[in-house]
């Protein structure tokens, strides 16, 4: 594979020359800026052998680099070795950043080749900006893998199917009222929506063109007029024609896309220049209005209307009932000393949720990292890495499903056998910080950074932090990382609405020895309103326990042992009528209150 992977850079140096190409870019991006991708926009994947589902490779003529974010550090060091590709850690301060590093790298006069379909108008815009400064040219017609990507998959032909009204709540022909109505309202004739989620969500529509996340490869056009999906003929049948056509969209090949808005006639086109191609912008031309934070549908989808928010509460239940068997399969296992390897826990977790009714597939690939691997953010145990558990350390299991009610995302980190005064106090601190922020309550207008903290403060105090985001939106039915909404540290404009599911998920990660992560989905609903307006919170959605070995009670205040008792009563009461008697006594056990003189 390491071969193989530098036979391909050399192909890639061959064509760069041939065509005056000094440096090119190949992201882990699609031209939806999706963040999860279908095999045939795997090109990064393809020219590096990392499978992160972030990064971005850069390759000169006679040096290649690749930039990826902390979840990512221990991955891409070891996929990368041997490769000649040199990891590049975003996000620390002695990391330039990609563009800072061409602009210092690339001689001037010379030229970098991108895919303009694979890079949004506005990050092109910066890099051409950045490279000008330094006399670099920016070319925009360039694909670095045709001719070398000869066994490329091709997009993906499964047909689409309709997202019935009793799971979505609100129909299409009423949500494309609503988006026409916000475009007039700020003086505008039409959009052009290229997110997949946006339009799943939009058409009440739902496919398998991505893994784990059920989006049809497509483009929307919505206008007053009547709109336009953009999608293979293939992937239609006469019945989702019918339906589509009943709420005024017709239907057009996905690759008469850039024909169709270069014909436009004169009028003002909304794009997010953010989520938007280059080459979609500039088929669009003077037509183009760009407007940042302008597009209604993600807070439209972010917040949820009352038939998703139950829909979610009764996936939430089965998702728990699903995993109460799964765990007491992997104790059953463990206790008769049986092998049981980080895949066996996945494909345990597989058996139980999909056997659930309304299952539809994973929400992503669950990530279950035993000791050391649990420090590898977002691992995904293979045949090399695959280890086996022993009757010791910690097992972090981050998982999820789609379900046609409601999409699931959870993490637990139980102690195989008794677990260390080490592991018990990271394990608490994490816990500290997932209380207090599934208990803030905090005015209207609220932005997820401002309560970022209020997860990290136990862990700052005692040197310990971690480098991810600590809550993301989830989709309904959809992508389980969504916007507009984020809890982190980077500032994110929008505020936290309620309606919206946010995953609340501390961590803290010691490399070669474990990883602890503990995350619940969190519904934003309102607290109540005083003089000094409205006040919202937190209600938790996930139903499953934390593992009560791992806590350090003289770490915890009354209150936060409270929250844990209280939280397990609440599992086991909307759990136990799922579930068999023994079943039900296992739960019993491990939900029992925490004693303060235990």
């Amino acid at each position: 594979m390491k071969t193989d992977i530098t036979a391909r850079l050399e192909a890639l140096r061959s064509k760069m020359k041939a065509d005056g190409i000094y440096a090119t870019v190949i992201p882990q991006i699609d031209p939806h800026q999706s963040e999860y991708l279908a095999d045939h926009w795997q090109a990064r994947h393809f020219m590096s052998g990392f499978t992160g589902s972030a990064g971005d490779l850069v390759v000169t003529l006679d040096k290649a680099l690749l930039w990826t974010d902390s979840r990512y550090f221990l991955q891409a060091a070891a996929q990368l070795e041997g490769t000649g590709i040199v990891l590049m850690k975003d996000g620390l301060a002695e990391t330039p950043s990609m563009n800072q590093w061409l602009g210092d790298n690339v001689p001037a006069g010379e030229s970098v080749g991108i895919d303009g379909m694979l890079f949004s108008h506005s990050a092109v815009g910066r890099m051409a900006e950045s490279l000008a400064a330094n006399d670099i040219t920016l070319r925009t017609d360039f694909d670095p893998v045709e001719g070398i990507w000869n066994d490329r998959p091709a997009l993906p032909q499964d047909k689409i199917f309709v997202h019935e009204l009793k799971y979505a709540g609100v129909s299409a022909k009423e949500k494309i009222a609503k988006i026409v109505e916000s475009l007039k309202a700020k003086k505008l004739d039409s959009m052009l929506v290229s997110a997949l989620d946006e339009i799943a969500w939009t058409l009440n529509i739902r496919g398998t063109d991505v893994s784990c996340n059920p989006v049809a490869t497509s483009f929307l056009f919505i206008s007053p007029e009547g709109s336009t999906l953009f999608i293979d003929p293939a992937k239609t049948d006469d019945a989702v024609t019918a339906y589509l056509k009943e709420a005024g969209v017709a239907t057009a090949p996905y690759t008469s896309i850039l024909d169709f808005l270069a014909a436009l006639p004169a009028q003002k086109v909304l794009v997010e220049q953010g989520r938007t191609a280059e080459r979609i912008c500039n088929a669009l031309g003077a037509n183009t209005k760009y407007g940042n934070g302008v597009d209604p549908i993600p807070m439209l989808k972010g917040c949820k209307n009352k038939t998703q928010i139950e829909g979610t509460r009764s996936a939430m239940e089965r998702d728990g009932a699903a995993l109460v068997r799964a765990f007491m399969e992997i104790e059953r296992i463990m206790a008769a000393g049986e092998p049981l390897t980080e895949i066996g826990v996945a494909d345990i977790l597989v058996k139980y949720r999909s056997a659930q009714p309304l299952y539809f597939d994973l929400s992503f690939d669950t990530i279950a990292g035993y000791g050391a691997h649990g420090a590898i953010v977002h691992y995904s145990a293979n045949k090399e890495s695959n280890a086996t558990l022993k009757p010791e350390g910690l097992l972090l299991v981050d998982s999820g499903a789609q379900y046609f009610d409601g999409t699931t995302d959870i993490t637990r980190t139980i102690a195989i056998g008794t677990p260390t005064a080490q592991e018990k106090s990271d394990f608490t601190l994490v816990m500290k910080g997932h209380i207090a922020l599934g208990t803030a309550i905090f005015p209207a207008g609220t932005r997820g950074a401002q309560l970022d903290a209020l997860a990290r403060q136990f862990l700052w105090k005692h040197g310990l932090s971690y480098l991810h985001g600590t809550g993301h939106g989830v989709g309904h039915f959809l992508n389980v990382h969504e916007g507009p909404q984020s809890i982190r540290l980077n500032e994110n404009p929008t505020p936290l609405t309620p309606g919206m599911i946010t995953s609340n998920e501390p961590g803290v990660y010691r490399e070669g020895v474990h990883g602890i992560r503990c995350e619940n989905l969190v519904l934003t609903v309102p607290a109540f309103t005083t003089e000094f307006g409205q006040f919202l919170k937190f209600e938790t959605l996930t139903l499953f326990p934390f593992d009560r070995n791992l806590f350090d009670l003289s770490l915890m205040t009354a209150d936060e042992i409270n929250w844990v008792n209280e939280y397990h009563a609440t599992v086991y009461s909307h759990l136990t009528p799922l579930l068999a008697p023994e079943e039900q006594e296992w739960l019993r056990e491990k939900t029992k209150p925490l004693e303060c003189n235990a």
